[in-house]
């Protein structure tokens, strides 16, 4: 089980992600995964909610988000963000892995930075693969690892295959379930 970055910690990444979304906005990565209006997304692993507004603003009001972060001042921020902007469609899921969402839910997953830091890697992809609705896209970036690490990573589940490849993320869909993992 994963535990929750310390308060000083998560203030000092939240700085550095502001810092990053100066040099690379959000709204650039997010124009690669194909988002459609009304769409329900997973932000897995949301941090301070840098993706909240730049999906919010291509998913409209008839769309849905769900922002998933282990830290508790995560869900605080993004409450903040939603409302802020009056955003009703917003949700917060305090959680390392479980969603609690019913099977097949999500149109996509942001799966972003994230990644190599889980310690029960097979576990999150189980769980994303079971929310996600059968034509679900997993939209995958980690600047912490390789390009073969990640497609290995994720192919190896046997959940997942690379669609392509993009500028700043990887985006993979959802193969129908099998054994997992063999």
């Amino acid at each position: 089980m994963d535990k929750a970055i310390p308060k000083i910690g998560f203030i000092g990444m939240s700085l550095a992600l502001k810092c990053r979304d100066l040099v690379r906005p959000r709204k650039d990565i997010l124009d690669e995964v194909g988002i459609e209006p009304g769409s329900t997304i997973l932000d897995f692993g949301c941090g301070p909610g840098s993706y909240i507004v730049p999906v919010m603003r291509l998913i409209g009001k008839d769309g849905k988000v769900y922002a998933l972060d282990i830290h508790p001042r995560a869900m605080q921020k993004v409450k903040s963000i939603a409302s802020k902007f009056s955003f009703s469609n917003v949700a917060t899921i305090c959680s390392d892995c479980a969603t609690g969402l019913p099977d097949k839910e999500i149109d996509v997953v942001l799966l972003y930075d994230i990644f190599h830091m889980l310690s029960e890697k097979n576990n999150v992809l189980l769980e994303l693969h079971r929310v996600l609705k059968d034509n679900g896209l997993l939209s995958f970036s980690d600047h912490h690892m390789k390009e073969e690490k990640i497609v290995s990573a994720l192919e190896t589940s046997k959940l997942f295959t690379l669609q392509k490849k993009n500028r700043w993320t990887y985006s993979f869909v959802k193969k129908p379930a099998t054994r997992a993992f063999s």
